[in-house]
C-alpha cells in the first residue's frame, strides 16, 4: 500500500516565512518528496509504504520547520 501525504505551511505573520522555511527544508527531501511554494503557501508532498515512516518523516519535518521558522523570524528583525 502506498500512502501519499501533503503538509501545507502557512504563516500568519508573513507568507515569506512559509516560503523560506519550506525552501530551507527542501535539501533534505528524499526521492519521491517534492516541495512547492505558490502564493506564499508551502507544500511538501511525499509517498511512503509504511505508516511508521510517515510518522517519523512528519515528525522530523515539523521539528525542523519550527526551528527554521524561529531562525527566519529572528534574522528578519
Amino acid at each position: 500500500m502506498r500512502i501519499r501525504t501533503t503538509i501545507t505551511m502557512k504563516s500568519p505573520q508573513a507568507s515569506m516565512i512559509a516560503e523560506k522555511v519550506a525552501l530551507s527544508l527542501a535539501p533534505d527531501n528524499f526521492s519521491g518528496m517534492h516541495t512547492k511554494v505558490v502564493d506564499g503557501i508551502a507544500q511538501i508532498s511525499f509517498t511512503t509504504q509504511k505508516i511508521t515512516t510517515l510518522i517519523a518523516t512528519v515528525d522530523d519535518l515539523l521539528m525542523n520547520a519550527r526551528i527554521a521558522e524561529e531562525v527566519v523570524e529572528k534574522t528578519d528583525k
